[in-house]
């Protein structure tokens, strides 16, 4: 062997015995923080074991999500429009709400009879200084959809803004203990329910109106425990971009957020309550986000003032891309 290759050899472990040492450092440094880079500080795991009985409670949640951003200044994005939420009693809907009334919007709110947390959201809309209408049913029901946009239009005069949020989701395993009552459900809450509200507002938005349909992470990149939930938000996802393809000559935008782990009654109404303690943890981030965190991408989406020239279009909030 020549002295040129043992020297190289030599250059090459000297390389890598001076990485493995730096990646021996970080690990000990890195049974890593969480990050926080919001304007205050959100939760991190460990949080407290937790379950609850589906669709979930807010109002039980510990800790509670942080969904008001006492930090977000509204500038008028929304002034004058109406807009109806589904699955707008809690989590990211609940946010939604707030910071569309914030920014001068009347809200309607779908939730399916959850009275305690959708009165929650009323009185917050209106301590914004706009109306708030709750419509408590089951967006699987066409005939509820129907009605739901009907009782916004009368109470506000117009539609400007749907969106799409309620959703079910529970964690199995393997494909052979994925009923297929379970299956059928996931389906027609998640894909359905879009359809069915999209259908009935369409005829009401004009020029300049909006759909926002929550897709996920999981319909990106997929999820083994989680195969149909995965399934119909990569169909939300399709959903979104041809819908935005047919209403683009009238003049409405339609585009969707894909969140990845956040802190709403979805989860801990969905996972064991141990599985619950480390939510979020295994994100690139540490923790999962808090509702007030994604909320601002629905204004955006929304606003004629900001994304008048996007429509079609994904956008992953997902704490960082967490592939090799």
């Amino acid at each position: 062997m020549s002295h040129d290759t043992d020297t190289m050899r030599e250059r090459q472990r000297s390389i890598q015995d001076e990485v493995a040492e730096a990646e021996s450092r970080q690990g000990q440094q890195s049974a890593q923080k969480a990050m926080q880079a919001g304007a205050r500080l959100y939760p991190e795991p460990p949080f407290p074991a937790q379950h609850q009985a589906k669709p979930g409670v807010e109002a039980e949640l510990d800790p509670q999500p942080m969904y008001d951003a006492p930090f977000y200044k509204g500038s008028g994005k929304l002034e004058g429009k109406a807009a109806i939420i589904t699955g707008g009693d809690s989590g990211i809907g609940r946010s939604v709400a707030v910071l569309f009334a914030r920014e001068g919007a009347d809200v309607a709110i779908c939730h399916l009879g959850e009275d305690e947390d959708a009165a929650v959201v009323k009185q917050a809309v209106e301590a914004e200084g706009r109306r708030c209408i709750a419509i408590s049913g089951d967006v699987t029901d066409a005939a509820f959809c129907r009605s739901a946009v009907q009782q916004a239009v009368e109470a506000f005069g117009k539609l400007d803004i749907l969106v799409n949020n309620a959703a079910f989701q529970v964690h199995t395993k393997q494909i052979d203990d994925l009923s297929d009552e379970h299956f059928d459900l996931t389906l027609r809450t998640n894909l359905y329910g879009y359809f069915y509200m999209a259908k009935a507002a369409v005829p009401h938005l004009g020029e300049g109106g909006a759909i926002v349909n929550t897709g996920s992470v999981t319909g990106l990149l997929g999820s083994k425990s989680l195969l149909d939930y995965s399934m119909t938000k990569g169909g939300i996802h399709a959903f979104t971009r041809s819908l935005a393809m047919q209403l683009v000559e009238r003049g409405i935008r339609v585009n969707a957020v894909a969140p990845g782990p956040v802190w709403t009654p979805l989860n801990p109404s969905d996972k064991n309550a141990e599985d619950v303690a480390q939510f979020g943890a295994k994100s690139q981030m540490k923790r999962p986000a808090q509702p007030e965190e994604i909320a601002p991408a629905y204004v955006f989406l929304a606003s004629g003032q900001c994304s008048s020239f996007i429509t079609g279009e994904i956008l992953p909030i997902i704490g960082g891309y967490s592939g090799g």
